[in-house]
């Protein structure tokens, strides 16, 4: 298989590219509009074709770039089913994957940060999307988040994943790239097996971060699968070109 992990800095979000060396088949986790460019360019240097793009989640900090390379060069929009606006082409449900060529993406409801958020399992290769981040996870405190089913999102499905298990997050804000099931059971400060679920909402609770910049024109957006919404005020016209940082927590 091959494998890229791309950064995008501004909103420091993590897109997966995942190509089959067999048929020349590529698909996207997590394409952000600003850096639609920089993922064309890359799957024309490995000489892939983009066949899906697939979300995690309804993104709160950046617009998704499933419809313009959709647009561009004919790639099917997948989504978590619970998820699936009608400008998607393939809705994700658990045990059923998502087959291109010789590479296979399981896809795990992992409500939580959202209702219906999916993390992806590719062979020895989480994608945890922000239920699961490097010593962290995702905020619980906006789209109907629930912090009480995002640990048990983690603790009783991801935690019982293999210990070896690679994690790579959907952010990162420390410039770290991948963990593991093991390092993340062990020393997650928020997640970690030492922590009850009570202990974990009450770090939730107590985290009072500031509300997402662009979450009221991202949202709405993302439902259209990444389209900007008209009514952006002028002052954030830029988050349509250049996404500006709004962690997860």
């Amino acid at each position: 298989m091959i494998f890229r992990q791309l950064h995008e800095p501004l909103s420091n979000t993590y897109t997966y590219l995942l190509g089959c060396e067999r048929t020349g088949q590529a698909l996207l986790i997590d394409p952000v509009l600003v850096s639609m460019e920089r993922d064309l360019a890359e799957l024309r240097m490995l000489g892939l074709r983009l066949a899906f793009t697939v979300d995690t989640h309804i993104h709160a900090d950046h617009i998704t770039a499933a419809l313009e390379l959709k647009q561009v060069v004919g790639s099917k929009i997948a989504m978590p089913a619970l998820d699936r606006p009608a400008c998607a082409d393939i809705g994700l449900d658990e045990g059923a994957p998502l087959l291109m060529g010789d590479v296979e993406l399981q896809g795990l409801h992992t409500p939580g940060h959202t209702p219906g958020h999916f993390a992806y399992l590719c062979h020895d290769r989480l994608f945890t999307g922000d239920a699961l981040l490097i010593d962290g996870c995702g905020r619980t405190d906006f789209q109907n988040g629930d912090a009480e089913a995002l640990y048990h999102s983690v603790r009783d499905k991801l935690f019982t994943l293999p210990q070896d298990v690679l994690v790579y997050p959907g952010h990162d804000y420390q410039g770290r790239r991948v963990s593991s099931i093991s390092q993340e059971r062990a020393r997650n400060p928020r997640l970690g097996d030492a922590h009850t679920l009570e202990e974990f909402k009450g770090i939730m609770a107590g985290l009072n971060l500031p509300y997402p910049t662009f979450i009221d024109y991202a949202v709405p957006g993302n439902r259209q699968c990444g389209v900007c919404p008209p009514d952006v005020p002028a002052n954030l016209e830029r988050y349509c070109q250049q996404m500006s940082s709004s962690q997860q927590g």
